[in-house]
């Protein structure tokens, strides 16, 4: 597989926004409204949904924010020390428990708003079970993007003419993020999830023309912060975002030729997505990009890495189809 070392580190800067963020969110959350909230804060609930424990208000930031820490630790070990199939666990146990901590955390506080002692706190039942299903959804998007990276077929070897035995399988798989988008999209993200976990714990009014419009920014950035081009004896297919949709599919037949070029961001008039006098591009970093002439339509083109190679193995099946 090639684009390894781009899709690496994507994954940290998306990893260290991600721990980042909800390290801020543990903290500020009730900092922001410790004036609202009694000397010892109520955080263990019995099964009557009266609460039977608490905390003083010091630690009610700390506590947290430590298991957080220490997790960030120990999957930094791990992650060191795994192999591929085991990576994938680690996205997925951050984003499960970052969602998790930050839930928690955020039910707290709002249980405890406004009251004069933490045995006049209200229940947190309904908010538990909404958190706990939002964490396991997150782990399971975690789990899927992370496995999008495993390739169970090596690419063949070769240089700009592939000679592929008939009937042998194989996979070519190239990987490429833009750290940059992908950066400025968890930036965004954050700041919108700030705003509605403060409105949705009484901390503030719902900013929701403000949050709206940054979520469908981030979103959108986010998800064309990175691409995966792959081709297979059926054609090519190139996957937009960590969760690998939507997906452009081109079958062999419909691809005349492919070649390699050379493209910059100017040329086809920025990143991302883009339109031009040079048919579509993906641009997420400028040099080497895999461009494939179809039989009907504009060129497409996606900066990846290794793109010599892809339009190689293209080709070949291209005119093995031919002579077919």
């Amino acid at each position: 597989m090639s684009g390894r070392g781009n899709g690496n580190r994507g994954a940290r800067w998306s990893a260290a926004a991600w721990s980042a963020g909800v390290l801020a969110a543990l903290v500020a959350l009730p900092l922001m409204a410790g004036d609202r909230l009694p000397g010892r804060v109520a955080t263990h609930w019995g099964g009557g949904g009266r609460p039977n424990g608490s905390m003083p208000l010091w630690a009610v930031p700390l506590f947290p924010a430590a298991l957080w820490v220490v997790l960030l630790l120990v999957l930094a070990v791990t992650f060191r020390r795994a192999a591929g199939p085991l990576r994938p666990w680690a996205g997925a146990t951050l984003l499960f428990t970052g969602v998790l901590l930050t839930g928690a955390q955020m039910s707290v506080v709002q249980a405890n708003l406004d009251r004069t002692d933490w045995t006049e706190a209200a229940g947190i039942g309904p908010s538990v079970a909404l958190t706990l299903g939002a964490a396991v959804l997150a782990g399971l998007l975690g789990l899927l993007a992370g496995r999008r990276g495993v390739v169970s077929t090596p690419a063949p070897a070769g240089g700009p003419v592939l000679d592929v035995p008939v009937g042998e399988r194989f996979v070519w798989l190239s990987w490429t993020t833009n750290p940059w988008l992908q950066l400025t999209a968890a930036v965004l993200g954050l700041a919108a999830a700030g705003a509605a976990i403060a409105a949705a714990g009484g901390l503030i009014g719902a900013p929701w023309a403000v949050v709206a419009p940054l979520v469908l920014v981030a979103g959108v950035m986010f998800g064309c912060s990175s691409v995966q081009a792959r081709v297979t004896p059926k054609g090519l297919e190139v996957a937009f975002g960590p969760a690998g949709w939507p997906v452009r599919r081109w079958p062999i037949q419909a691809i005349e030729s492919a070649r390699v070029e050379q493209r910059t961001p100017a040329q086809v008039g920025g990143w991302g997505y883009r339109l031009s006098g040079l048919g579509t591009t993906v641009m997420l970093r400028r040099g080497e990009c895999l461009v494939i002439h179809p039989r009907t339509g504009v060129e497409f083109a996606v900066s990846v890495d290794d793109a010599e190679r892809g339009a190689a193995l293209l080709n070949t099946l291209a005119a093995r189809r031919t002579t077919d």
